[in-house]
């Protein structure tokens, strides 16, 4: 792990994370496949990542969860069901469905009452045969402060989806747009974009500082392929600038889009749980 500048509070945190991830790979992982395995096109399993939890304002907890697909190919899409389920209560907790190449960052929240204690929420996966889980607890050792990060007071991009909208920043909490569209006709995702330190003259993270932030788009929910017009990462230049993508859609049924915006701070916020922006946009297709 690189860290640039000054030494962040919260390394300590990121560490038994980092750590508490790769122990429940390792028993969750069959003989022959080991964790650190060299990648693979295709064939490999989809780990469930618990990357902390941070309180709420009213008394409750939430628990951030990611996931690594070890393939560098094969992507997925896994119902919410037998082989892709949240434990306890209700299987369908707004976890994804379709499993992108890579590590995925902070993905889906799940909401625990103020009275969980000791108990835990677990995420399975089964992928390629491979069965992956995850249980995340409030153990003291893994508090996130997603919002603010406390070493160098770094905040997350702000998002809108309308000029002057409501803003949206950190972890993915609801639908923050709902669109419509038919199949195979682009659907416009425009997003304006801010970032409460676009302005500082210096950066420890050597960010590029042409951009204020950038914006990625990523296929969520759905029963068919989505393709973007534009991918990889969009940079707006400047802070309220609007960036938009076209999704087009195979298939009609009802989407999810997750969008995805970076400040300096980069992928995972450098291990830090802290600073980037997920948001979930709905895409009602039709015939």
């Amino acid at each position: 792990m690189h860290i640039s500048g000054t030494v962040r509070v919260g390394t300590l945190a990121a560490v038994a994370i980092a750590a508490s991830w790769a122990i429940g790979l390792g028993a969750q992982t069959p003989k022959g496949a080991l964790p650190l395995d060299p990648p693979r096109e295709r064939g490999a399993s989809i780990t469930p990542a618990y990357e902390g939890w941070y309180p709420n304002a009213d008394g409750t907890f939430s628990v951030l969860f990611g996931y690594y697909n070890r393939n560098t190919k094969q992507t997925f899409d896994i119902p919410v069901g037998a082989d892709n389920k949240v434990e306890p209560g209700d299987p369908d907790q707004s976890q994804p469905t379709h499993f992108e190449t890579g590590r995925q960052w902070g993905v889906f929240v799940v909401k625990v009452p103020k009275d969980f204690g000791t108990k835990a929420v677990t995420w399975t996966i089964v992928s390629n045969g491979e069965k992956q889980s995850i249980p995340a607890t409030l153990n003291k050792a893994y508090p996130i402060t997603p919002f603010k990060e406390l070493g160098m007071g770094n905040q997350p991009p702000v998002l809108a989806f309308s000029q002057g909208g409501p803003k949206v920043t950190g972890p993915p909490v609801g639908i923050s747009a709902k669109l419509s569209g038919a199949v195979n006709q682009p659907v416009a995702i425009d997003v304006w974009v801010d970032d409460p330190k676009a302005e500082h003259e210096e950066s420890s993270f050597g960010w590029d500082k042409s951009n204020v932030a950038v914006v990625s788009f990523h296929k969520f929910r759905g029963p068919g392929t989505v393709t973007f017009d534009k991918t990889g990462r969009i940079g707006a230049k400047k802070p309220g600038e609007m960036v938009s993508t076209k999704a087009t859609f195979s298939a009609p049924g009802d989407y999810m889009v997750r969008v995805q915006s970076n400040d300096e701070s980069g992928e995972g916020g450098n291990g830090f749980q802290c600073c980037w922006t997920n948001a979930y946009v709905s895409v009602a297709v039709r015939d």
